[in-house]
């Protein structure tokens, strides 16, 4: 199983023929040659996470593709074929298994809405929250999606986050709000505590892939 690293919070995981996209919005580039999708997450409805014109590009190369979402990606994306999914399901689209965890985004502020947001767990290897701390109770995560910049984000919460979930492998995501010098900052932090709970740093840049 091979993940590929598109920007911001975009991951692109390929298994045999069959493609997995999850989160393509609006800071990652236009996806016009992904083929062989099978299924496509949306963590929640926020536009970096989502995008109309980034599903019809997809779709129109893999219109048979499934689309999986909580509630308020449902209700958002109403032109679309969206099948509902909460923390605690689980789901198998060949070749993939995908299990969900938690329910809501991070707060960004007391004045801003809380949306639905769900985790996502590939093949009980890669696990990605989404844009919320939500571990993944029972489960010894491989490789761990990490946030690092974001207008929710506090980074000594998500150092907390790494050292309770203790991945063997983590990466950092949601880096497209912040300046060269913001990602190396906070990728040292992330890398210390992934380090501190006997675990791998590693970072990849937008294109870049690792074997799972």
């Amino acid at each position: 199983m091979k993940l590929t690293k598109y920007e911001h919070s975009c991951l692109v995981i390929s298994k045999g023929d069959a493609t997995l996209v999850i989160d393509p919005g609006s800071f990652t580039t236009p996806l016009t040659d992904i083929s062989g999708v099978v299924a496509i997450v949306i963590t929640h409805e926020h536009a970096d996470h989502w995008t109309a014109e980034q599903l019809n590009r997809l779709l129109d190369r893999n219109p048979s593709a499934r689309i999986l979402g909580p509630a308020g990606v449902a209700a958002a994306a109403t032109d679309f074929q969206i099948e509902t999914v909460k923390g605690g399901d689980s789901v198998d689209i060949e070749p993939f298994t995908l299990q969900f965890f938690g329910e809501k985004h991070a707060v960004i502020h007391s004045s801003i809405p809380i949306v639905d947001n769900v985790g996502v767990l590939v093949d009980g290897s890669l696990y990605y929250a989404g844009d919320s701390y939500t571990v993944p109770e029972g489960i010894e995560v491989e490789t761990l999606a990490v946030p690092i910049g974001a207008p929710w984000l506090k980074i000594g919460e998500a150092m907390d986050y790494v050292l309770e979930v203790k991945p063997r492998r983590s990466f950092p995501v949601h880096e497209a709000v912040l300046s060269q010098i913001g990602k190396t900052m906070t990728q040292a932090r992330i890398e210390a505590v992934t380090t501190q709970g006997g675990g791998e740093f590693f970072v990849l840049e937008a294109g870049e892939s690792f074997d799972l």
